[in-house]
């Protein structure tokens, strides 16, 4: 969410001519997360997020603007796209597909605790039932298919010891994609990136789910596992956080209980959403693009995270009663 492209207060309110929001107040740039570009909105009729997508095209848009219209109109707390006077979801501002969502109430969580945790599990199986029937399925863009080809030219700008962990790691993730447990993961069009910052908080429950433009059709537990690696660790080493995890996970299984096949899958799943980060933040910091406002991350702490699950990672049960 860092600012790539400039809007102008005359092409904004131009834009929202074309929504039944009312008039244009103030738009204040969103410096957090490195995405796409997005503005918090106030009109005299509201408060909303604007989005223009850096990277993402005409044709894949659709799948995300619906999800969330989807997952709103089942009772999910998740910003809901607002259509146009047209009807359409989306259009062109300052050259760039831009879309307008409602603002949801709450603050992110920087510390969390096992409540926090609890809720964020609770959150996760209600989001995952209610997307089981969204009828369209687009691949998650930063999945296999992408590691497979940005491991290749990150390789040789890493240290040996990375370089070969990198290679081990995305032979190990390519392997287990062809298996039958794979196979048989119970999926659907997932988050894919419920982290910290995208999950608001009002009081002491969960105000909604945000930024949903990772999202793309995977395994419910690579969902999890992208959630535990940063809701449930020890930031100084990577290690999973017992107490936090049992609460996410233990919240998540009284509202969809686990099967078979995701207690045997679940060290591979871990690790792969582990793999994700550390290649996508890796990818940003060797390809980084010109922007206004822009937060970097850390890639080595996704290194320590994804070297700590290649060590070990206790079993789906285990967490699941409090015995890790």
């Amino acid at each position: 969410m860092a600012v790539y492209t400039a809007v102008s207060r005359l092409e904004l309110a131009s834009w929202l001519g074309d929504h039944d929001v009312g008039d244009l107040l103030e738009h204040e740039g969103i410096a957090s997360g490195i995405e796409n570009t997005n503005f918090f909105v106030t009109t005299t009729r509201g408060r909303f997020v604007l989005t223009l997508f850096e990277r993402l095209s005409d044709t894949q848009l659709p799948f995300y603007l619906e999800l969330m219209r989807h997952l709103a109109a089942r009772g999910i707390p998740c910003p809901d796209p607002l259509p146009d006077r047209h009807g359409a979801l989306w259009s062109m501002l300052a050259g760039k597909p831009a879309a307008l969502v409602t603002r949801l109430q709450g603050n992110d969580v920087a510390r969390p605790n096992a409540h926090h945790c609890g809720e964020v599990g609770a959150l996760m199986a209600r989001m995952h039932l209610a997307a089981a029937d969204y009828p369209s399925r687009q691949p998650n863009l930063r999945g296999l298919a992408w590691w497979s080809d940005v491991a290749p030219r990150l390789g040789p700008l890493l240290a040996s010891d990375d370089a070969r962990m990198l290679d081990d790691e995305l032979r190990t993730q390519q392997a287990f994609a062809d298996s039958d447990i794979a196979r048989a993961l119970p999926s659907s069009a997932v988050h894919a990136d419920l982290f910290r910052d995208n999950v608001l908080f009002d009081g002491k429950h969960v105000g909604g789910a945000i930024d949903f433009y990772f999202a793309g059709w995977d395994s419910w537990l690579f969902d999890l596992g992208v959630a535990c690696n940063d809701w449930c660790i020890d930031e100084a080493t990577g290690e999973l956080h017992a107490q936090r995890l049992s609460a996410l996970l233990g919240a998540y299984a009284a509202e969809r209980p686990f099967t078979a096949a995701e207690h045997t899958a679940w060290p591979m799943a871990i690790r792969a959403a582990a793999l994700r980060f550390w290649l996508s933040r890796l990818d940003d910091m060797h390809r980084p693009r010109a922007a206004q406002l822009v937060t970097p991350k850390d890639p080595g702490a996704f290194r320590r995270i994804l070297a700590s699950r290649r060590k070990a990672v206790p079993p789906l049960a285990a967490i699941l009663q409090g015995i890790h």
